[in-house]
């Protein structure tokens, strides 16, 4: 409700103390001081413009050569993908980068280093990729990346069904999803090595038979081995001669 200084004039004939029409009178000058500063985008000070800084895109696929990726998209899919989903959405792809390496180990990347220098120099300020784990599946990188948008550098991260802005909820949600990477090739490398150790401790071979020996093909005879006849004398040799 708005008091204005004629309406505390006429209430305070009717009996209302001059004190309390004093306060209504200065309350009526607060409220048109805080609607002129309102207007104004502050006391008396012009509204700065919002500066809005474009975004631009560097399209990352990659696809690791290890077997345990079998089932993830060919880099030339993810490129195709992303394009459509990047006309469909209007983004500016600046830039396209691919690469062949796994992503276990934080810095072993080429590629992704190149991209992490070319966000620090104002290339680009946006990453298009298929799925977190394309960027990420070591807490080194990601660290990398998360940086990147504290220091206000990395904008925007975009993948086929997701977005990571740079704001806390969604800079948090992109973490767990890399740990989660993380967590799931720990997993691998733990299983790995007890289903060696398993096969060792039945007395069969685990692996791939070293030379001299042949890996048994037969059904219900996977993981045994049989002598290569062809190079089997030559190898007993060899150890015989050292």
């Amino acid at each position: 409700m708005r008091f204005s200084p004629l309406l505390c004039y006429l209430l305070t004939p009717s009996g209302l103390p001059a004190g309390v029409a004093a306060f209504l009178v200065l309350l009526a000058a607060k409220q048109r001081a805080m609607e002129t500063a309102m207007i104004q985008g502050g006391f008396g000070a012009a509204v700065a413009p919002v500066e809005v800084v474009p975004l631009r895109y560097c399209l990352y696929a990659r696809k690791s050569m290890e077997s345990e990726e079998a089932q993830v998209l060919s880099i030339d899919s993810q490129i195709k993908e992303m394009m459509l989903l990047a006309e469909k959405e209007k983004l500016d792809i600046v830039a396209l980068k691919r690469e062949s390496h796994s992503a276990k180990e934080a810095g072993a990347r080429p590629v992704f280093n190149e991209i992490i220098e070319e966000i620090k120099t104002g290339k680009y300020n946006g990453i298009l990729t298929w799925a977190p784990d394309r960027i990420s599946r070591n807490a080194g990188d990601l660290g990398r990346i998360v940086d990147l948008m504290d220091q206000g550098l990395l904008q925007d991260i975009r993948t086929y069904g997701q977005k990571f802005g740079n704001n806390p909820n969604e800079k948090f949600l992109l973490m767990i999803l890399g740990s989660q990477a993380k967590l799931e090739n720990d997993n691998k490398r733990i299983n790995v090595k007890r289903g060696l150790r398993a096969r060792a401790e039945m007395g069969l071979f685990p692996g791939m038979a070293v030379c001299g020996y042949l890996n048994d093909k037969r059904k219900g005879h996977e993981c045994e081995l049989l002598v290569d006849s062809l190079r089997a004398s030559t190898m007993k040799q060899m150890f015989e001669k050292v």
